[in-house]
């Protein structure tokens, strides 16, 4: 995530602003972008790789919330009363060309800009909507929202990522003197958490812990184990006491220099990433690399992986299926099973891990499949930025497999910085 820094007027704003007065875009100069950053850093460094890769200036734009704006929302109008305008970056003319966010939330304040701007800005959603698809520009998503076809609506096989080939090359210079004793093959271990109906438990951790081992054993290799914001303290410490291989153990902490994700990206000869984290999947499929997915879970949103074949899995009335998950999850393993609709916002991650899978991406650990590996450059990426592209009249063949990113400003979500909009409703 880009660092935040205080807005402020200098000569690439006011020159790639459109204001609601002028007709159309300009097309001798960048069209103007601002990204409405989401509370799910997972989402946000999805608006953040399109815009990177479009590679036109744009500024983050962080929006508070106040309790009641579901009622705006609900009313479907675009309207900055749901906003805390104190503690939210301004907006305020010149209007941008383009707002690429993700949330429910921010699409308010989206669509209050858009008519601001007398229609001319145009809206992109990155992941799931609220308002209705036909007013929205367009809406990049995968497949685990279960979205209905529409024209504004790009299905992608996989989130999203900003991993480009400068940071992977500047990572494996730091990352490979450090990891020199480890012996090869280096396998990446990359560790989730619970999400939804899936509960990252000790016990699961232990089972991966021993799975990982077996693999590396088998291999003759070592494991480069990072975990993430969502492994808990105990599923780390009983990861890392059921490892029976070489290996290096990263405990995640936030805003850490010493973070060696990146590294283990670029320097892994074979991935293991638990299957709940479709993001960190799709940067470890970016690598070129093979990769496994790790099945956990069970009951009626049991993935489809060699494990589930077991019934017993499916069944979350067992003992030692409610000693590992427990019950907090059960709902939403039903919502998962009901039909998608407006109210009805669960995923189905399952349906990304199975693209996954039938574009041989990616491989169940444990799954006997004898097949030489030629997985093809990801796609997901170009196809978004020409979508893009050809909704503001540009042209350009999109962005490379691994693009390189462009840095943009962040606004400064401070009191000072937000003064009360004239105008506003």
């Amino acid at each position: 995530m880009l660092p935040a820094v205080a807005e402020r007027p200098n000569d690439m704003d006011s020159r790639v602003a459109v204001t609601a007065g002028e007709s159309g875009t300009a097309l001798d100069r960048p069209p103007s972008v601002w990204v409405f950053k989401c509370h799910r850093a997972g989402d946000h460094a999805q608006s953040i790789a399109l815009a990177d890769a479009l590679g036109w200036p744009y500024v983050v734009k962080e929006m508070k919330f106040l309790p009641h704006e579901l009622y705006y929302a609900l009313r479907g109008k675009g309207t900055l009363a749901g906003i805390d305008r104190r503690r939210s970056s301004p907006l305020q003319p010149p209007w941008p060309d383009l707002i690429i966010m993700a949330g429910r939330q921010n699409e308010t304040p989206a669509k209050w800009v858009r008519d601001q701007s007398g229609g001319h800005t145009r809206i992109v959603v990155i992941g799931r909507y609220w308002t209705p698809a036909a007013e929205l520009d367009l809406v990049v998503t995968p497949p685990q929202f279960r979205l209905r076809e529409h024209p504004h609506v790009l299905v992608n096989d996989f989130p999203l990522h900003q991993v480009t080939r400068d940071k992977l090359d500047e990572a494996a210079r730091v990352w490979r003197p450090r990891l020199a004793d480890l012996p090869h093959p280096w396998i990446a271990l990359v560790v989730g958490g619970s999400s939804g109906p899936y509960v990252f438990s000790r016990e699961t951790a232990r089972r991966l812990g021993r799975e990982a081992s077996a693999f590396a054993r088998t291999h003759g290799g070592s494991l480069l184990v990072t975990t993430s914001p969502r492994t808990s303290r105990g599923a780390m410490e009983a990861l890392d006491r059921a490892i029976e291989v070489p290996h290096k153990f990263y405990r995640w902490r936030p805003s850490d220099p010493e973070n060696p994700y990146l590294g283990y990206l670029a320097l892994a000869d074979r991935f293991i990433v638990t299957a709940d984290s479709l993001s960190m999947l799709a940067e470890a499929c970016a690598s070129g690399r093979p990769v496994f997915m790790f099945e956990f879970g069970g009951g009626p949103a049991a993935m489809h992986g060699p494990r589930a074949r077991d019934p017993r899995i499916r069944q979350w009335w067992r003992w030692s299926q409610l000693k590992d998950q427990g019950l907090l999850g059960l709902h939403y393993a039903l919502a998962i099973g009901l039909p998608p609709w407006r109210i009805n916002r669960s995923r189905d991650i399952r349906l990304a891990q199975d693209r996954f899978v039938s574009l041989d991406r990616a491989r169940w650990l444990g799954q006997d499949d004898p097949r030489p590996w030629h997985p093809a450059p990801l796609q997901d990426l170009d196809r978004a930025v020409a979508r893009v592209y050809a909704l503001l009249g540009r042209s350009g063949s999109g962005a490379d497999p691994v693009h390189k990113a462009r840095s943009g400003p962040h606004d400064a979500v401070g009191p000072a910085a937000a003064p009360m909009l004239p105008g506003a409703p």
